[in-house]
């Protein structure tokens, strides 16, 4: 390694300091992108690709696409996602499969969306929901499929 001598150190080191300068003044003068997060709750939105968590989206007559074929219970590396099924007879002699429970625990999930790119109806998103936190873990876990609900008919 080559020695430098007193001079040459003293130019090495202000040649450090003014990229360090540089750099400083450089964000000093960038437009800030800071939220007041909770003062500004009603009019903050976050980015289109946001995962916030797990939603199955019903219509006005409380239908969902969900046919709980499980091909996204398959597809969590997590286990995140449990879904409940059951066959049934149709008024034609058909057995058809029916959605009974969709769980989704929020406190596994690691967001990577293989869920939804696995599910071939679409049944389920991530929303924009961003406050998640609570004190007891076992809230974490929701039913996502309301009360009553059925299978969308298909038009």
């Amino acid at each position: 390694m080559e020695e430098k001598s007193y001079i040459g150190g003293i130019a090495s080191a202000l040649k450090s300091l003014g990229t360090g300068l540089k750099t400083t003044m450089r964000e000093f003068f960038t437009p800030k992108i800071t939220e007041q997060y909770p003062e500004n709750r009603a009019t903050n939105t976050m980015f289109e690709r946001f995962r916030g968590s797990l939603s199955m989206p019903h219509n006005e007559a409380n239908e969902h696409k969900c046919i709980g074929c499980g091909l996204c219970q398959m597809a969590c590396p997590n286990g995140s996602i449990k879904v409940t099924s059951e066959f049934y007879e149709t008024e034609d002699g058909k057995k058809k499969k029916r959605l009974v429970k969709y769980e989704y625990d929020l406190g596994s999930c690691m967001f990577c969306q293989l869920c939804t790119q696995a599910c071939p109806h679409g049944a389920i998103a991530f929303n924009q929901s961003y406050e998640n936190a609570v004190f007891d873990r076992s809230k974490l876990v929701q039913v996502l499929n309301r009360e009553g609900s059925k299978v969308e008919e298909k038009k």
